[in-house]
């Protein structure tokens, strides 16, 4: 099968397609014959090993985190899927890649795809889906009434979170260049800041949580938009401690992160917020949950473009330029 990989990090022009053999699902996996893979801003650091000291890949690494397409042969343990489901998936931080013609997924990772999408709409969701139900409706702990600011909300995680949010029965503020604005409010956001005219923190007020999405200073500047008793999780960093220590890493990384966070966690202390970091993981059974919600049609994908399996590098520069509203997704088939 072909599989678009990478031989070694922090090189851009090392990534290239392969034939390598088609994989066998152990007992609790499903294979899967890869239909569409949705890309994550992520897919992009990884090969430039970013995530190098918390990501462990064996090398040459398959890219890709999120897809959709067909089961055709499930582990002898596997009970929930069957060949010739359609099945939808986030494999992130599970060691293999979804830019390929097969994957294998872990049975708990999996969930069947919505009927009401295609695979290119399925694929477009996992990653983004997972990170926005386990900011929120997890760490957040986001309730009807309240007041949540989703920054860049044009992006592939803002276009989902603003529904998501709008679901849960929230108030939504976000940020967004002029020609996006009828796009953020057709999604639901409330308070919508043109960051080409306005800078947010002076202009929102009273929030009860913030996600953090945008690298630089914007979190720092997210405190004075909050009330007490707020939430701050962020998918940027600094890394907290307590992300260390669920990874279980050495004394010494625990330390460094809760050096990193200092900073953000006493800044936010002193506004009585609470500051968390988050990494997303696979769950099928919450990408079940939100699969229910999808069918219902409370929340709609959000695709700015689509390749061909053969251009999926050209997708994935033309993620990198940070301008893609909405998701960008590779179709293998």
């Amino acid at each position: 099968m072909k599989a678009l990989t990478f031989k070694r990090y922090g090189k851009a022009d090392q990534l290239a397609f392969i034939d390598t053999p088609r994989p066998t699902p152990k007992p609790d996996e499903i294979l899967v014959q890869v239909h569409a893979a949705g890309l994550n801003p992520i897919d992009n650091m990884i090969p430039q090993g970013a995530f190098k000291p918390i990501l462990r890949f064996q090398l040459p690494a398959t890219l890709g985190s999120d897809l959709a397409g067909v089961v055709v042969e499930v582990g002898n343990r596997v009970t929930r899927f069957k060949p010739g489901d359609e099945i939808f998936a986030s494999i992130f931080d599970l060691g293999t890649g979804a830019l390929a013609e097969f994957a294998v997924v872990p049975e708990t990772a999996a969930a069947l795809k919505p009927p009401n999408l295609d695979f290119v709409q399925a694929a477009s969701i996992p990653m983004v889906a997972l990170t926005s139900w386990q900011a929120l409706n997890e760490r957040a702990r986001l309730k009807p009434g309240q007041k949540v600011f989703i920054p860049a909300g044009s992006g592939g995680i803002g276009t989902f979170a603003i529904q998501l949010a709008k679901y849960l029965g929230a108030t939504v503020g976000t940020t967004t260049s002029s020609g996006n604005v009828d796009l953020v409010r057709s999604l639901g956001a409330d308070d919508v800041v043109d960051y080409n005219k306005q800078q947010f923190e002076t202009v929102l007020r009273d929030y009860d949580a913030v996600l953090g999405t945008i690298r630089g200073d914007a979190i720092e500047k997210s405190l004075g938009i909050l009330k007490g008793g707020s939430t701050i999780v962020s998918l940027i960093g600094p890394p907290d401690a307590a992300f260390a220590r669920a990874r279980g890493m050495n004394f010494f990384m625990v330390f460094l992160f809760g050096l990193l966070s200092r900073k953000i966690i006493r800044g936010a202390g002193k506004r009585g917020a609470e500051y968390s970091f988050l990494f997303v993981h696979p769950d099928g059974g919450q990408l079940s949950q939100i699969a229910e919600i999808l069918k219902s049609g409370h929340i709609r994908p959000v695709i700015d473009k689509v390749f061909p399996f053969a251009q999926a590098k050209d997708a994935l520069g033309y993620l990198a330029k940070g301008r893609a509203k909405g998701k960008v997704v590779v179709q293998m088939r």
